[in-house]
């Protein structure tokens, strides 16, 4: 199952498509197309807790320095993480409830969801080797070996 960032849909894809151009069966876009998606109180429910492929979450906010310096190197991650593992960003001023829910205090943060549940986090910026890094080593301590 994978969510769709566009419209919130749930696809089945299976395990062995899962790399393929893959497009949502309801509003015909691409499943993952290379760029973090954007996280949404809309689209949370089908990226975070219906979705089989763990979620990795760049909490943000436009003000923040380090952010907008981690951002490249974020985008740059999604090549080499995905499709095993989706990558998203969340404007921490924009949707300040999921902030809340998810407890993050100091920004950016990375937080690994599989099935709304938090697999791990990491505050500060970093570069691109050490976020595939950090993912690679969470999702492997949590028996995730797709990556």
């Amino acid at each position: 199952m994978v969510g769709c960032a566009a419209c919130g849909a749930i696809n089945r894809v299976p395990a062995s498509r899962l790399s393929a151009d893959g497009k949502c069966g309801r509003c015909g876009k691409a499943l993952h197309d290379g760029e973090p998606a954007v996280l949404t109180m809309e689209n949370f429910a089908a990226l975070a807790e219906r979705s089989d492929v763990p979620l990795l979450v760049d909490f943000w906010a436009p003000w923040c320095g380090p952010c907008r310096q981690m951002a490249p190197a974020f985008s740059a991650a999604t090549a080499q993480l995905e499709p095993a593992l989706r990558l998203a960003k969340l404007n921490t001023e924009a949707e300040q409830g999921l902030a809340q829910r998810f407890g993050i205090q100091s920004i950016p943060t990375l937080v690994i969801l599989h099935k709304s549940r938090v697999i791990a986090r990491q505050s500060g910026a970093m570069p691109t080797t050490a976020i595939v890094a950090w993912a690679q080593k969470a999702l492997s301590h949590r028996g995730v070996t797709n990556l």
